[in-house]
């Protein structure tokens, strides 16, 4: 009997020739047959291969250049793209643009999750030039604070949490957290003109932040991000 309890792949059954198209090259990926930057064979062999015309081979080509997965340049063929997370999670970028009212507070709460573990990972992996970083976005974001700047002061939010998440060396969790920010920034914009204090409340809450990611400890910097994300949550419930 073997041993062997390495997961297996189970091959999905595509339904029509499009997905036939989609899924051997997802195939041929995934085996490491192609990668980043390679280029696929010509279209007459690939037809051949999955047994479609060459027509069904054009669109699913086409639905893959459409997810990020490819790329076709005149005179250079189709190649495999970079294949990173922030461009094969564009889809998800546009689909929570679209969302409002619960769909924004639902989408608040997986952001939630993501950022709470994101401050965690960053305290463990954080180094002195990060922390010096992290600080100058929040130090940067005092006179906007001061001067009642709403934009200004949203994009130095912005830029902490960007920050954040790359100090987490996690490109997966970074993505994820760069889709699902924006659709909840015009919530918080409001929020940040029309609740007082608003804006010195969530430096306040930043600094906790990188007080303990500086500090090393990942339980205090998940503990901050939660009680500062929570605030957000409330007021979007209003």
């Amino acid at each position: 009997m073997s041993d062997d309890t390495t997961p297996r792949r189970i091959p999905m059954r595509p339904s029509s020739q499009h997905d036939v198209v989609v899924q051997g090259i997802q195939d041929m990926v995934v085996s490491g047959e192609v990668g980043p930057g390679d280029r696929l064979p010509v279209e007459a062999e690939l037809a051949e291969r999955f047994g479609v015309s060459r027509s069904s081979l054009r669109e699913g080509v086409r639905a893959l250049v459409a997810m990020g997965v490819l790329e076709t340049r005149q005179g250079a063929g189709t190649t495999v793209t970079s294949l990173d997370p922030e461009l094969l999670l564009q889809p998800l970028v546009f689909w929570a643009g679209l969302q409002g009212g619960k769909s924004t507070r639902d989408l608040h709460r997986v952001r939630q999750a993501l950022e709470v573990e994101s401050a965690g990972a960053a305290a463990v992996r954080r180094t002195d030039e990060d922390v010096r970083q992290l600080r100058t976005v929040l130090d940067a974001a005092v006179p906007a604070i001061n001067a009642h700047d709403h934009e200004t002061a949203m994009d130095k939010d912005l830029e902490f949490h960007r920050l954040l998440s790359d100090v987490s060396d996690n490109p997966i969790l970074r993505a994820l957290i760069e889709a699902l920010a924006r659709p909840t920034l015009r919530m918080r914009m409001w929020q940040s003109m029309h609740r007082v204090g608003r804006l010195a409340t969530t430096h306040h809450e930043h600094g906790a932040v990188l007080e303990a990611v500086a500090a090393g400890d990942p339980v205090a910097a998940r503990s901050a991000m939660h009680t500062h994300l929570a605030q957000v949550a409330t007021h979007l419930d209003d």
